[in-house]
């Protein structure tokens, strides 16, 4: 998915019009269909505002991860995993690993009893 095309899906996605979008950005609303429509390219202060007012990462909207976050607190959370030190980081991934197996678990467990 393109740039413009990941603006107009996150936007909808909000629930926010062009003029909402713009007004967080600080622009017009024609400048926002602009960029939806791949017609021009904001600058990457501009691209950091609306990636900030959509609630994803500047690395997604611009095409450099396909992994988005639209939970602020789990990418607060994965910011100070970052900053600790590996030994620590190991130890809380192998517990957070656990819990993840476990929760698969479950939910395809139900899934089968569901359809039995």
């Amino acid at each position: 998915m393109d740039f413009g095309s990941k603006i107009v899906q996150l936007r909808k996605d909000k629930s926010l019009s062009r003029d909402d979008l713009a007004k967080a950005v600080g622009t017009s609303p024609a400048i926002i269909g602009r960029y939806e429509r791949n017609e021009i390219t904001p600058s990457v202060e501009v691209a950091a505002k609306i990636a900030d007012a959509l609630d994803v990462s500047l690395d997604y909207l611009v095409g450099a991860s396909s992994f988005v976050v639209k939970d602020k607190k789990m990418l607060h959370r994965l910011e100070l995993l970052e900053k600790i030190e590996d030994d620590d980081r190991e130890t809380i991934l192998k517990v957070v690993d656990n819990y993840l197996t476990s929760a698969q678990l479950q939910t395809t467990t139900k899934k089968l009893k569901q359809k039995n």
